[in-house]
């Protein structure tokens, strides 16, 4: 693929321009390592390094332009510079109109929030698979074009890979793709560029203040993305969260909304509820779900919303969800002598109080909840004593342990949590730092009926100790310990 340097930089703003636009690149890329003869280097001043510290090596590497925030020397290299007012928003748009502007070719519907984004992507994915459009996913558990399923490296990719992966569906025919947007890749502008059919506003809690520093920053990073929605897409919004409508209050974009307790647009009741589904009840029609817990009806209730909004039939919508399978690592119920292990991703103090909460909900009187509970290092440090303190308060018995520690050291990460726990809590509680002897240890001391809930890495398949990924399953854990999946 070859584009005029003129033709990619359509929509960018520019201050200065030193040299010939009407040159062709071959390619772009914003890490020096990858450049090639003939490509375009995006120099980016991003949170670890800066970019533009790269631009020698990246022209001695063949870059003929350089798109960059600080003005360059002349030069007589041939050599094409940019400068423009924020890279990381040009790389946005110059990616999409290398690609020819994938996303204007297919429905693109961005869900973000603190948690539910990888259950409602996922399952709006499985969704419309099941009715029989080509659809695209982007997930933090997997991508997908069509059936064809590709690793995540991040929740959100980088926007060169971004249209790069939405150019393959368009290819293959995709009509649609749904995608989990972070709030990291709103604040980084990887999304600059895109069309965005539609958005979905699961709820905001406490997370990421490492990075965004205050709650009311994290905030309206999130309500940025809907800020930027064009007034001929559509917003879905859960009002169930105070900040689900502070969030859309700037939208051009159509409003949609959707409730467990208040009058909106989309409304759902919990009938029953069960470690493998529940019954609901939406638009005066009974539907068995295999997903459960409250947070589970939002999701399932934010699923059906934007089916009907892309006009699909209420009936198929119904058949079709009610055969959806749970999102892997997200509530997953494993049995072994009547001991129920729930593995579940809730690493964030609400995620793991909706869960907690749930399960208390579901059991009976006479069985113990044993929680599993970490938190990862180089992370928001505030929530550890949180997310200890729940646990403590919603359980029988709670082991803390290893998540993935990264650079710290994981007893410190165990102590910041057990600064939550009140002392008369004390005797309830055990610090184990090593991961697969605290699941090990809790279904020792499980007797039958008693419940284990294995919180933090769901799906995730690695420890992350020292900056180094160790192969790691929650899931094989326990059933190397004798139990199944029902």
């Amino acid at each position: 693929m070859r584009k005029k340097i003129e033709d990619i930089l359509k929509g960018v703003k520019i201050k200065k321009i030193v040299g010939n636009i009407n040159t062709e690149v071959r390619g772009l890329n914003f890490d020096s390592r990858k450049i090639k003869n003939g490509y375009l280097f995006v120099a980016i001043n991003g949170t670890n390094t800066d970019g533009h510290k790269y631009i020698d090596k990246a022209i001695a590497d063949g870059a003929i332009a350089i798109v960059c925030e600080k003005n360059q020397q002349e030069n007589d290299n041939n050599i094409c510079f940019i400068c423009v007012e924020d890279s990381a928003e040009a790389l946005g748009i110059i990616a999409s109109n290398f690609y020819d502007n994938p996303s204007q070719k297919l429905k693109l519907i961005g869900v973000t929030g603190t948690n539910g984004k990888t259950t409602t992507a996922s399952l709006l994915y499985r969704l419309f698979i099941s009715i029989g459009y080509k659809t695209g996913l982007m997930s933090t558990i997997k991508n997908y074009i069509n059936n064809r399923e590709m690793p995540a490296k991040y929740t959100t990719p980088d926007s060169l890979s971004f249209n790069s992966l939405l150019n393959e569906m368009v290819l293959e025919g995709c009509q649609y793709c749904f995608v989990e947007l972070s709030s990291h890749a709103i604040a980084q502008k990887r999304i600059a560029g895109l069309m965005f059919t539609g958005g979905i506003f699961t709820n905001i809690t406490h997370d990421h203040l490492d990075y965004h520093k205050t709650f009311r920053e994290y905030l309206n990073v999130k309500k940025s993305f809907f800020d930027n929605l064009q007034k001929n897409a559509f917003v879905l919004t859960n009002i169930d969260d105070k900040n689900g409508q502070v969030v859309i209050q700037n939208t051009k974009a159509k409003k949609y909304t959707y409730s467990l307790r208040s009058f909106a647009d989309f409304n759902v009741k919990i009938i029953e509820k069960h470690f493998d589904g529940m019954l609901l009840e939406i638009e005066n029609k009974e539907i068995w779900t295999l997903l459960t817990g409250a947070f589970n009806a939002y999701n399932f209730l934010s699923v059906y919303a934007v089916g009907k909004i892309l006009g699909i039939e209420k009936e198929k919508l119904l058949t079709k969800l009610s055969a959806v399978k749970p999102v892997e690592g997200r509530f997953e119920a494993i049995r072994k002598n009547g001991i129920t292990a729930i593995i579940d991703y809730a690493h964030t103090p609400d995620a793991l109080k909706n869960v907690l909460k749930t399960i208390n909900e579901i059991r009976t009187t006479e069985c113990e909840l044993i929680s599993i509970v970490g938190a990862g290092g180089d992370r928001d440090k505030t929530k550890r004593p949180i997310m200890a303190k729940i646990a403590i308060g919603l359980s029988d018995k709670v082991i803390l342990t290893s998540d993935n520690p990264r650079t710290e050291n994981p007893d410190k990460i165990i102590e910041d949590m057990y600064k939550g726990i009140e002392q008369k809590y004390a005797s309830k509680v055990l610090k184990i730092t090593d991961r697969e002897t605290a699941i090990k240890t809790a279904v020792l001391i499980a007797n039958e009926n008693d419940i284990i809930l294995i919180a933090g890495k769901g799906h995730e398949n690695y420890q992350e100790i020292n900056g180094v990924r160790k192969y790691f399953d929650d899931k094989e854990k326990i059933i190397e310990l004798g139990f199944a999946l029902k």
